[in-house]
């Protein structure tokens, strides 16, 4: 918004629009997150209001969200998915009446907490928005370490089960909005076992709810992605989504870093090693930020594929934002992912690849080179093709 009409009108296209990247995706906060310029959540007032009758959208929500999902979906040609998420639930429903730090929600909210999201639902509806699913909780294992400094709500895989089988799934089914998926986890791979796998053993039932698993990017330098594949392979009727990733998120690393190669680079490797081991859909964090890294009322800043220029009325469309276009452009929703055979020389090292057939009838093959320069040969059925792989370079082809 602090960029003048026209520019702004841009930017969404450069996104959404045909001629831009036709993303499909939108996350999308239930009330605040770090990201936000100050903490907040819906019917923060009267506390203890079991019945939510204070229950209403934020300056934030009519000043921001809702006109830049309307100009989203009146640029889209295609329907946008909505994957809404809590970061914190007003303070009074959680053990340490705070919006941050170690908290459980109270077991006496656990029904209000269910209703909460069914408000955001009949809020955002009003509106003729639309949300496509939600998941459980930001990073619950925020909530449980206390190591961040901003919005988060703990579970362990007990309570969340619980919360799920008892209260958030009969609620949401039985519901006008029984369609929404319904994602847990939304944190890290190394949490997928424990809010997926452990939880379905303590509640089995959970299965009758639960459509998919979410999975952030934060901790894929130390965590293999065949964890993702030991998680969901015995459950082919759901799905993985990798619901967040962002760069510049270290405590050391510089914020943002423009026209960053390697960033790209990361983006892209993690994107097809995701999609090779069972993850059906990839959503970046942050849509555009300043040239600081933000807002971000904890300060807790990162880089973005857009950074805005509010200065000089103009954005920067950075590597990663045409890192993100080689599957967003190529690999529409529909797509199913087909096995790729590689055969390496000796000396030679692999090219990391990915490979989809899509709804147009066509195959396409996207691949990374993340050295020097390479010949290699392409084969599909009877034809085949000799690529020159420049130095550091991402490549997509299409087969019709």
């Amino acid at each position: 918004m602090s960029l003048e009409s026209t520019i702004r009108d841009y930017l969404i296209k450069s996104y959404y629009s045909n001629q831009g990247l036709e993303y499909n995706f939108v996350r999308l906060p239930i009330g605040g997150c770090d990201f936000s310029t100050h903490a907040y959540a819906y019917n923060e007032l009267p506390e203890d209001d079991i019945s939510l009758s204070n229950y209403t959208l934020s300056p934030e929500d009519y000043n921001y969200k809702i006109p830049m999902l309307k100009a989203i979906n009146g640029t889209s040609s295609v329907p946008v998915n909505i994957l809404a998420t809590t970061w914190s639930p007003p303070p009074w429903m959680k053990t340490n009446n705070a919006y941050t730090g170690i908290s459980r929600l109270k077991t006496e909210y656990y029904q209000t907490y269910a209703d909460y999201h069914i408000k955001f639902f009949e809020e955002y509806a009003a509106e003729n928005i639309t949300i496509w699913g939600i998941t459980t909780t930001n990073e619950p294992v925020n909530g449980v370490l206390g190591v961040i400094p901003f919005n988060c709500l703990g579970w362990t895989a007990y309570e969340l089960g619980s919360w799920i089988v008892k209260y958030l799934g009969p609620t949401v089914r039985n519901s006008t909005f029984k369609d929404i998926k319904i994602l847990t986890g939304d944190d890290q791979r190394y949490s997928v076992p424990y809010y997926f796998n452990v939880l379905v053993a303590e509640y089995p039932e959970a299965l009758d709810y639960i459509d998919g698993v979410g999975v952030h990017y934060y901790a894929n330098a130390i965590v293999p992605a065949e964890i993702l594949d030991l998680s969901i392979d015995q459950y082919p009727e759901k799905f993985l989504m990798a619901t967040e990733a962002c760069a510049g998120f270290l405590p050391t690393d510089t914020k943002v870093l423009l026209g960053s190669w390697d960033r790209a680079n990361s983006y892209i490797s993690t994107i097809l090693q995701d999609m090779n081991h069972e993850v059906s859909g990839w959503i970046d964090w942050n849509l555009c930020l300043d040239t600081t890294g933000g807002p971000n009322w904890a300060s807790n800043f990162v880089d973005s594929a857009v950074i805005v220029n509010a200065t000089a009325q103009e954005f920067y469309k950075q590597p990663m934002y045409y890192a993100l276009g080689h599957i967003s452009k190529f690999v529409p929703k529909g797509s199913v992912r087909i096995e790729v055979n590689e055969t390496t020389k000796l000396l030679q090292t692999s090219v990391p690849n990915a490979a989809f057939l899509t709804p147009r009838n066509t195959t396409v093959l996207i691949l990374v080179n993340t050295e020097g320069e390479k010949k290699i040969k392409v084969k599909r059925s009877d034809d085949y093709m000799i690529l020159d792989l420049m130095e550091n370079s991402i490549v997509t082809i299409e087969f019709k």
